[in-house]
């Protein structure tokens, strides 16, 4: 079971590594204000649209920082706290959060602005995956 329990943190931390790493492109573009878009694949598929909507921000605070943060605290859980009981209820917990909020946005997307976002939406798959992995990593964790 021990080896099991390592492997899924082992791809919880490098989903939370391509979280950031997707958070960080986006981030980067939310500041880019060039005329090209680096995202543009027709009317209904445009990150910049979405990147650079009012739904952007929370409280002056880009949703891609917050998304860096998240994922890097998902990453600390993986690591460095990956030994503490507690930590596969936390990680569900902050990782459910992530979904919630991903989802919110995606509802934006599809029903607000009407344009999509590829990174948006492989931050959705990436979120998604790390709470069924915490969700795993509680069942197992309960049958120690």
């Amino acid at each position: 079971m021990t080896r099991q329990l390592s492997r899924i943190f082992r791809t919880i931390t490098i989903l939370s590594l391509l979280g950031i790493a997707i958070s960080s492109v986006s981030l980067y573009h939310h500041y880019d204000k060039s005329e090209s878009s680096f995202c543009d694949f027709g009317g209904s598929f445009n990150c910049d649209i979405v990147n650079r909507s009012i739904y952007s921000t929370v409280l002056g605070v880009p949703v891609a920082l917050i998304g860096i943060l998240g994922y890097a605290s998902l990453l600390g859980l993986a690591t460095i706290h990956r030994s503490n009981r507690g930590t596969p209820k936390i990680s569900l917990a902050a990782s459910l959060v992530g979904v919630g909020f991903a989802l919110y946005l995606t509802y934006v997307e599809g029903f607000i602005l009407a344009a999509w976002c590829a990174l948006c939406l492989a931050s959705l798959s990436v979120i998604s995956s790390i709470a069924v992995l915490s969700g795993v990593l509680v069942v197992l964790r309960n049958k120690d």
